[in-house]
This record gives structure tokens, C-alpha cells and sequence, in this order.
């Protein structure tokens, strides 16, 4: 895990905007189309809006959020609302993005279409990933249904999961999908999940998801 400390969140969400829009570059002048993966949430917010009007080949861009709350585009809740709003928009507008939601009562029910329509835009190019004081990331949670699977080598791409911090149900990205990414970073703020993710680099995934990929993972923090 490499860690890089900034004296405030500006500065980290700019310095951030700035690296993801580099290695998209590179990335893009060395393949015909990436996949950029980002989380969901209001923390990456400023980093979208920076990333959204830069020059890039956008129409070679695919992307797809690191998990999604089982809820309609319409609601609050939803991280796809929440990506159209701050990142596909300006420049970025032009980018594909590969959902992971669909109008069904229950996500098992979608999960088929769903990984037929991601698995063109797979391996990830490049991953943003969040994390919680809990020390989860994407909608792994701890103690959450179905984590030894999804964290397992043999995981399908996509899973439903539920427990009982996420909410609504989830469906997020799986461990190997995740893991398989060409480049990783984590972003974080506050003492309490610089300390959480400090102690995850010493538990188990089962306890501490982000585990599975702090290895390889750069991880942004600003107090």
C-alpha cells in the first residue's frame, strides 16, 4: 500500500483529479477504449467535477461504478444519479456508461443481463475505489450475505449482497474484479479511516474488505 498525505482536501481532490486524468491519457494512447470504475457516494464529488471537463477521448471511455444501491435513478440514493450529475457531463459526457442497475423488484433478478453487459468492458482499466470507517469498500461490508463469496477467487464479476449497514441491497464488484485492475486508488478522509485503513493492512478480508486490495492500491488521504 503506498499512502500519500495532503495538508487539506482541496488539494487531494485536485492532485487526484489531476493523476486520474494522466493515467486515462497514457492508458488511452496505449488501448482503444478503457474502463474507469468509481465509487458512489458525495466524498468524490470534487474529483468528478475536475475529471468531467478535461481533454480526453471521452467516446473511448467506459464507465462503471463500483457498486449501486437497488434503488431507481430517481432516488437520492442513487449512485448513478449522482454520476450523471458530477461526472458525465462537460467532456466527460461523451463516455459510456455500463449500468448496474435495472427496473427490477430484486437484483438476482438482474444479475445476468447485468454481467453480460459489463463483461465487454472488463478487465478495469482504472479503479477509484472509497472506503468506510468499517473498513468496507465498493458494497463488500463486513458480515454482510455472501462476502466469503464474493471476496473468493471464483467470484462472477457482479453480486448481490445485503447487510445490515448497506441499507438497501447492493450490487457491487466483486474481489477478483476489483484485484485485476491495472491501477488502484483509495480515497479517504478523516483520522478515524486513516486509522481503519492502517489496521485493514493486519485483518483478515472477511473483517476488513479493502484488505483484498491494499496491496497494489495507492491510497489518497487529507484529515
Amino acid at each position: 500500500m503506498n499512502l500519500i498525505e495532503y495538508p487539506d482536501r482541496e488539494m487531494m481532490m485536485l492532485d487526484l483529479a489531476n493523476r486520474l486524468a494522466g493515467e486515462l491519457s497514457d492508458f488511452l494512447r496505449r488501448q482503444d477504449r478503457v474502463t474507469l470504475s468509481v465509487p458512489g457516494g458525495t466524498t468524490p464529488g470534487p474529483v468528478f467535477d475536475v475529471l468531467a471537463g478535461v481533454d480526453l477521448d471521452w467516446d473511448r471511455v467506459s464507465v462503471v461504478l463500483n457498486d449501486e444501491r437497488w434503488v431507481p435513478e430517481s432516488s437520492d440514493r442513487s449512485n448513478t444519479r449522482l454520476l450523471r450529475q458530477r461526472l458525465l457531463t462537460g467532456r466527460a459526457a461523451a463516455a459510456t456508461l455500463v449500468p448496474l442497475y435495472a427496473p427490477t423488484h430484486a437484483p438476482e433478478e438482474a444479475l445476468e443481463s447485468l454481467t453480460a453487459g459489463l463483461a465487454p468492458h472488463l478487465p478495469l482499466t482504472l479503479l477509484l475505489l472509497g472506503m468506510g470507517a468499517d473498513m468496507h469498500t465498493a458494497s463488500l461490508f463486513p458480515g454482510a450475505d455472501h462476502l466469503a463469496q464474493a471476496l473468493g477467487s471464483d467470484a462472477p464479476p457482479i453480486m448481490a449482497l445485503r447487510s445490515n449497514g448497506a441499507g438497501e441491497p447492493r450490487i457491487t464488484l466483486t474481489a477478483p474484479v476489483l484485484k485485476a485492475a491495472m491501477s488502484t486508488h483509495i480515497l479517504i478522509t478523516g483520522a478515524e479511516k486513516l486509522a481503519a485503513v492502517q489496521k485493514a493492512r493486519h485483518l483478515d478480508p472477511m473483517d476488513a474488505p479493502v484488505r483484498s486490495v491494499l496491496a497494489n492500491a495507492t491510497v489518497h488521504w487529507a484529515a
